[in-house]
């Protein structure tokens, strides 16, 4: 990046971060004064923020977030009332609640295609039914079969397979992602964009603005489009207070011509392939798919895309195998899902919920963050107490100190109950990954947080009764002995410590 690049993001970054304090600071003191100044606007606003707790209990939310914010008001009851109001009540939600609703309607038929694969994924592996009717026939997201898979534990491999298929591209490339930093793996992928755009293939990105904001220039949507790649920058960040803010597009999406796509953990930045070390190796996982159900991935791409645009696409002009039949034998069932924190159903969620409750011999994790609210706290120590072998690994070296912090908080709880807890010793394990009795696996974008599980766009794969599910338990088993085991003597910390992870996990919803 250039001396002049740099410049200019360091610029935006400052004004925008000036302007977010500018207005907190206008509001506290505006209402401080005003408070002291007259006394009916204090009691006027401490009656609003009586009004505004009553609103949050009967809402239909997460109780860990009713708790936050009720523990928030209550401490600043002058003002903590406004300042939810003003941080949530935006007609723009509304009106991004309508828009998604059209695109979800225009593009769900097509989801589904000739032969319903349900009734012979029934006959064979009937305990895997409950997850996989709930996310066909309600969430939407039909299970394939005619898909091959290939599991990647690591962004080295991922990286290689990535640009092997992307020069065997043909129609089109789609690219979503959370993340993106110019280097040694992003610029010979853009590279090859370039080159397949001049020879006149669709050629799109999309990129999250808040996970690019220190690593991409504001003018890098225009030098892409320069080059006859589409672009599009996801929900723009804007120096205004706002609940939108929060919802960011966590996805990472490589569609190719329909017939493959890719999905996981790994953004296009050199840590994600150790060209660059932030906190030690980076550990991470992905998966490609082959067939069929590479189409689901595809589709979950351009319903963004004509979100974001505000454009219907056709749909149907971009299914691969129109002639004939899709040629790729069948390894199993696959499922590609998508989650989205607009639509009140957490399906990432939910399909973990599933996996651990319908376990009958073991579990095995792989999570960067352990910040887990009471469903999914319940879930787990419920399995374990019932004799399922319940394995989770989390990092030994932290992105964030804070979430290290309250994500430890929940080892007491989770190892007091039999939950085996692991961290990677050699360094961070950025891997989503779940696996269960050799029978069900999902590898995808959602972390055991908050953020991803209910405020950003996710999307994951769920395999059955396929050769991908073998190959995720190896990976977790071959990561075991580079990993220690957390025991009760690793978190019997001083008072002191134990306050500051309690005060912590009290705020983990606002993560």
């Amino acid at each position: 990046m250039s001396k002049k690049w740099v410049r200019v993001i360091f610029r935006r970054r400052v004004f925008v971060i000036a302007i977010l304090l500018v207005q907190l600071g206008f509001i506290l003191s505006f209402i401080a004064g005003s408070s002291m100044a007259f006394r009916n606007v204090s009691l006027a606003l401490n009656t609003l923020s009586i009004v505004v707790c009553l609103y949050i209990y009967n809402k239909k939310e997460k109780s860990a977030y009713k708790l936050t914010w009720i523990f928030l008001i209550l401490m600043f009851p002058i003002f903590g009332g406004f300042v939810y109001i003003v941080f949530h009540s935006q007609f723009n939600s509304r009106k991004m609640r309508r828009l998604i609703d059209i695109s979800n309607r225009q593009c769900r038929p097509f989801y589904v295609l000739p032969g319903d694969t349900l009734p012979a994924l029934a006959a064979d592996h009937e305990d895997c039914l409950p997850q996989v009717r709930y996310l066909q026939e309600y969430a939407g997201f039909p299970v394939y079969a005619h898909t091959q898979t290939e599991y990647f534990s690591s962004g080295e491999a991922f990286f290689t397979r990535v640009l092997e298929k992307l020069e065997k591209a043909e129609r089109y490339i789609f690219l979503e992602f959370f993340i993106l930093r110019q280097g040694v793996m992003l610029n010979p992928i853009i590279a090859l964009l370039k080159k397949k755009a001049k020879q006149g293939l669709d050629v799109r990105i999309m990129y999250d603005d808040l996970g690019c904001f220190m690593s991409l220039s504001p003018n890098y949507q225009k030098h892409l489009e320069r080059n006859g790649i589409q672009c599009i920058v996801f929900n723009p960040f804007k120096p205004i207070l706002s609940s939108l803010q929060n919802n960011r597009d966590h996805r990472k999406i490589i569609a190719i011509d329909g017939k493959v796509a890719f999905t996981g953990g790994i953004n296009l930045a050199d840590e994600y392939i150790n060209e660059y070390e932030r906190f030690g190796h980076w550990k991470d996982a992905a998966i490609m798919l082959e067939g069929e159900a590479a189409w689901s991935l595809t589709l979950i791409f351009l319903n963004m895309w004509s979100f974001e645009r505000k454009q219907p696409e056709d749909y149907g002009v971009f299914y691969p195998w129109k002639a004939e039949p899709c040629p790729i034998a069948s390894d199993g069932y696959v499922q590609p899902y998508a989650d989205s924190p607009i639509d009140d159903e957490n399906v990432g969620e939910h399909v973990y919920i599933q996996i651990i409750n319908n376990a009958k011999q073991y579990v095995y994790i792989n999570t960067p963050y352990l910040v887990v609210d009471d469903n999914l706290l319940s879930a787990l120590t419920l399995a374990a107490k019932s004799g399922v072998d319940v394995r989770i690994i989390t990092p030994h070296r932290w992105d964030k100190k804070i979430v290290e912090i309250t994500s430890r908080s929940y080892y007491r709880q989770l190892v007091s109950a039999g939950v085996k807890v692991y961290e990677y010793s050699s360094g961070f394990n950025h891997s989503k990954t779940f696996v269960s009795d050799d029978k069900v696996a999902t590898v995808g974008t959602t972390n055991l947080d908050f953020r991803s599980l209910y405020l950003h766009f996710e999307c994951g794969v769920c395999i059955y009764k396929n050769q991908g599910v073998a190959k995720i338990k190896e990976d977790f088993l071959n990561t075991i002995p580079i990993s220690h085991r957390i025991t009760a003597e690793d978190f019997a910390w001083n008072a002191f410590q134990r306050i500051v992870q309690d005060v912590l996990r009290l705020f983990a919803p606002l993560m």
